[in-house]
């Protein structure tokens, strides 16, 4: 049994090795590792500040770009509204002016139509009178041409004009 039990020498000497080794790495390793899990720990802790923020500031540019983006559809529905308002005056001033326009011509041809009417017409009169002036001298030439067919035909007009 003396393998199982170890002496009092031994346990002296590996508490002395042990507290001696606590001493050394407390000195010179511990403050190290410490340090270097306090930075890491900070640095994870940063990291994760930092994914907040970032996430945070996703959700902000997020609602800022659904923001935008229906001030823009809103922008762009207005612009075509108001597009289509203009291209429906343009269309109705297009059909006003080409009615009148229409109107316009219709009655300037009808003024030109009356005046050429006009014209002919008094052509026509004038050409009638000359005619009927003609025909007159000739039917007066053959039957005036001796007095008693003068006062017969003076006494038939002075009996069909009716005097008022």
């Amino acid at each position: 049994m003396d393998l199982i039990t170890p002496s009092f020498g031994l346990i002296f000497w590996q508490l002395v090795f042990f507290l001696l080794l606590v001493i050394v790495l407390g000195k010179f390793a511990w403050k190290p590792i410490l340090a270097s899990l306090a930075e890491r720990e900070q640095s994870i802790e940063d990291a994760i500040e930092l994914a907040k923020k970032t996430r945070a500031e996703m959700a902000q540019l997020k609602a800022d770009n659904d923001k935008a983006k229906a001030e823009a559809i809103i922008e762009r529905d207005a612009i075509l509204k108001q597009a289509r308002q203009t291209a429906e005056k343009m269309i109705a001033t297009a059909k006003n002016e080409a009615a009148q326009e229409a109107k316009a011509e219709i009655e300037k041809a009808r003024k030109s139509f009356r005046d050429e009417q006009a014209a002919a017409v008094a052509k026509l009169k004038g050409e009638t009178a000359k005619i009927a002036i003609e025909i007159a001298e000739k039917v007066l030439r053959r039957e005036l041409a001796d007095k008693a067919a003068q006062e017969t035909l003076v006494s038939e007009w002075l009996k069909d004009a009716k005097l008022n």
